[in-house]
């Protein structure tokens, strides 16, 4: 018999740096979770990407038992980095950002998310990627 699940969780941590303290036990310790059981495990299978903000999809079952996939930075961080931007436009369809992303750009974002999108196909995530820059008021080149 499956698991019954007890809550779906997505949570902004810094890799490698996941600690028992907020945002993380707080958040678990709601659900009576051991908190250790998912910051070790955590931070060993991200201290490769020391630093960067992932997200980590935790799922927590009835039994107080948990499962947890990592996703790396979300695209528009992504896009921001390599813009040297703070924030995408309020207003997209009207007030665009002065500086635009070339395909090369495009394509290096799709290569490191290629991985967490549903796509296996380069092409379709690069217009994933364009897609997210529009919605920010990214022109691409």
């Amino acid at each position: 018999m499956a698991k019954q699940v007890k809550a779906n969780l997505k949570l902004k941590i810094k890799a490698g740096q996941a600690s028992a303290g907020p945002p993380v036990g707080s958040t678990l310790g709601q659900y009576g979770v051991n908190m250790m059981d998912f910051v070790t495990p955590f931070n060993e299978q991200t201290k490769e990407m020391m630093g960067a903000t992932v997200t980590a999809h935790i799922v927590i079952y009835d039994d107080r038992s948990m499962t947890f996939r990592v996703v790396g930075a979300p695209t528009d961080d992504l896009i921001r980095d390599k813009l040297g931007i703070k924030k995408g436009s309020g207003k997209p369809n009207s007030e665009k950002i002065p500086k635009k992303l070339t395909q090369a750009q495009v394509t290096e974002i799709a290569e490191a998310k290629i991985k967490d999108m549903n796509a296996e196909d380069l092409e379709a995530v690069k217009l994933m990627v364009k897609g997210t820059a529009r919605s920010m008021g990214v022109e691409v080149e």
